[in-house]
């Protein structure tokens, strides 16, 4: 008989032996830290994104790290830049001139994506407003085509188009916001001092105090970096452009920021963060060595074998943070760009939301039709009215 074979029927029949092995690993999961320490690098990039700026950027040590950091390498070196791109499309259209650019900017991205958060009540507001007359000439359209139809319509989620205007406040580059999610940062890494101090206390290990500290220290030097500061603001400031920020055709609303010499130049930050001059050798260098260090952390944290609880703990906790700080949303003057509320104006009817804007703000409506109606077929009225208000454009714009 082959030797394996003789070897593979010696061996003892024993049922209980995946049990004990599945008791000792959630007794004590060795290698699973190591394991989790290269997940979820994206997270962690998202996070940074959120909250650099600043000389401390409270991004908590947490699973994730290790990937981040040899992508961090990666893009620096092949595409010269750190931050990431948006996540949300939107477009960025000159207020005067109709230009349209897409959006490259995690600021303008992020302002657009969550504005459903941060929006000024009086927004809501308008919006419910312009909910309750789409209902009202729905069923009674439908009533009119056939009696009753209309009683078994639901209540309409989107109506027309929701311009809200602004006016941009003193803009401020290099701020982390200094808000909930930029506090709780700090409030995670003293929970996760806390945690890895007990092993410590109880029976010595200090390995585990130590493999946090080192995490910290790194995941704090990591968002410290001056490029994160250039890659986020790329723009000039004490701008008087008036832009428009909108998601584009069928979306609810739209985002007029008025420059009044004082916000960034949003075609500038638009445009900026794409560009192919960041990431000097310098910080090329630096993030070679922090990944280095990240690769060594990880090596150190797979040879601890006991109170492994401890250390996945402090990772969860982190993973928790960098979570919330990725996906939270934040008001615009967390990055820096106060806006004030001047006026809202909205009608169930796009194009009546449109010559609205138009009649108070020339050229605003008109750099909108392009958006919300592409193909240019308008109705003849329609095409009357615009060009009329063209001819005015000039005069009403002084």
């Amino acid at each position: 008989m082959p030797p394996v074979l003789l070897d593979f029927v010696r061996r003892t029949f024993n049922p209980g032996q995946p049990s004990s092995d599945f008791s000792a690993q959630w007794k004590n999961p060795s290698d699973a830290f190591s394991v989790l320490l290269i997940l979820g690098g994206d997270v962690v990039a998202r996070a940074l994104a959120q909250l650099v700026g600043s000389r401390i950027t409270p991004v908590a040590f947490s699973f994730g790290w290790v990937a981040y950091a040899v992508s961090a390498v990666v893009g620096a070196i092949g595409e010269n830049q750190l931050m990431p791109l948006p996540d949300t499309h939107c477009e960025v259209i000159n207020a005067k001139s109709g230009y349209k650019r897409d959006n490259t900017s995690w600021i303008i991205g992020r302002i657009v994506r969550d504005y459903e958060e941060w929006k000024e009540k009086a927004v809501s507001e308008h919006l419910k407003t312009m909910l309750a007359d789409k209902d009202e000439f729905d069923r009674k359209k439908k009533n009119e085509e056939e009696p009753g139809a209309g009683d078994k319509l639901k209540y309409p989620k989107k109506a027309g188009l929701c311009v809200s205007v602004y006016e941009a406040g003193d803009a401020q580059m290099g701020t982390s916001g200094y808000d909930v999610i930029y506090w709780l940062g700090f409030g995670t890494t003293i929970l996760q001092l806390g945690i890895a101090a007990i092993p410590c206390g109880i029976s010595g290990d200090w390995g585990i105090f130590l493999v946090t500290i080192v995490g910290i220290l790194l995941s704090f030097a990591t968002g410290s970096l001056p490029q994160w500061k250039e890659e986020k603001w790329p723009c000039r400031h004490k701008s008087k452009k008036d832009v428009i920020l909108t998601k584009g055709n069928g979306s609810q609303y739209a985002i007029v920021i008025l420059g009044v010499g004082k916000g960034f130049d949003l075609e500038d930050l638009a445009a900026g963060q794409i560009t192919d001059h960041f990431a000097p050798r310098i910080t090329r260098v630096v993030l070679i060595g922090l990944a280095s260090l990240w690769i060594l952390l990880l090596i150190t944290a797979a040879g601890i074998t006991e109170n492994t609880w401890f250390l996945l703990a402090i990772g969860g906790i982190g993973i928790l943070q960098n979570v919330f700080a990725a996906g939270k949303a934040r008001h615009p003057t967390a990055y820096g760009m106060p806006l004030t509320l001047v006026e809202v104006i909205g009608s169930p009817k796009v194009m009546q939301t449109l010559f609205e804007v138009e009649d108070k703000y020339p050229y605003v409506g008109a750099n909108m039709v392009d958006t919300f109606f592409p193909g240019g077929k308008l109705r003849d009225s329609e095409e009357k009215r615009w060009g009329k208000l063209a001819e005015e454009a000039e005069a009403r714009w002084k």
